[in-house]
């Protein structure tokens, strides 16, 4: 190899500089013998010569276009290499990734969304999923009162990617649980009996819809459907003291799994 003493050659961190790629990444092109510097000096350093920043360019270009190194060794030095051919295949691949950054760009704006409003749907999809006895402010007040809670992060989660049809099927089982749970009290079904436990765990399953649920956050959610104003007046207009007969069979449930239904918290 010629001695670069008297040479106006470019060291690896002149050259890392002024294309603006890592000596690493220099370092690994001259082992592979993609893109070598010609010259060295009398003490042993590595000097670049224009022909070498030239190739250099040419690699760095082709890189950044997403080709592989052994692509580019054959586009530099393969004259038959069909490099139309090889850009429209990068061009190809780069229009894949391109939708699929756009498709999780559009996953993350709905996920966004649903961690700041909960419910995405609009007022006239809530009422036709839910039904006129939704209120379309209910969203909004969830939010402020669980906005920083794990379950409120969980229904989120779930809610990012569902719309109105799933919506609807949920709203079906919870509607038809309720109905179950309804004619359950009205056949005199006991608490702790086998059918009312099987009523506590279906429960369980169709919350699931909007966040885990636990036995001890169950029973929680039974004292407030009994004690909230808002939640008695919902079940017992299905059914006449349903509120009550659902947080006995909840309770009755946990006590059978060693939980102390005076005690559980949320948590």
């Amino acid at each position: 190899m010629p001695d670069a003493a008297d040479t106006d050659g470019l060291t690896v961190g002149q050259v890392s500089k002024r294309l603006g790629v890592t000596v690493r990444a220099l370092h690994h092109w001259d082992e592979v013998d993609l893109a070598r510097p010609s010259l060295r000096t009398a003490a042993g350093y590595r000097l670049y010569t224009a022909g070498d920043l030239e190739r250099l360019h040419r690699v760095v270009v082709y890189r950044e276009l997403g080709l592989g190194l052994d692509r580019i060794r054959d586009v530099l030095e393969d004259p038959a290499a069909d490099v139309p051919g090889a850009l429209r295949a990068q061009r190809a691949q780069v229009d894949e990734r391109i939708d699929r950054l756009q498709r999780l760009g559009a996953g993350l704006d709905r996920m966004i969304d649903a961690q700041e409003h909960g419910l995405l749907l609009t007022t006239e999809q809530q009422a036709a999923v839910f039904g006129p006895q939704w209120n379309p402010d209910w969203p909004a007040r969830a939010r402020q009162l669980y906005g920083g809670t794990t379950q409120w992060t969980q229904y989120a989660e779930r809610s990012a990617s569902r719309g109105p049809e799933e919506w609807r099927a949920v709203a079906e089982a919870v509607a038809g649980l309720e109905r179950a749970l309804g004619d359950a009290m009205d056949a005199g079904v006991e608490p702790g009996s086998p059918e009312a436990n099987r009523l506590v765990e279906r429960h369980r399953e169709v919350f699931a819809s909007y966040f885990p649920l636990t036995r001890r956050m169950q029973v929680c959610l039974g004292r407030m459907y009994e004690a909230d104003p808002g939640f008695a007046a919902h079940y017992d207009g299905i059914r006449a003291g349903l509120a009550a007969w659902f947080r006995r069979i909840v309770d009755a449930d946990a006590r059978a799994h060693g939980i102390d239904p005076d005690t559980a918290s949320w948590r």
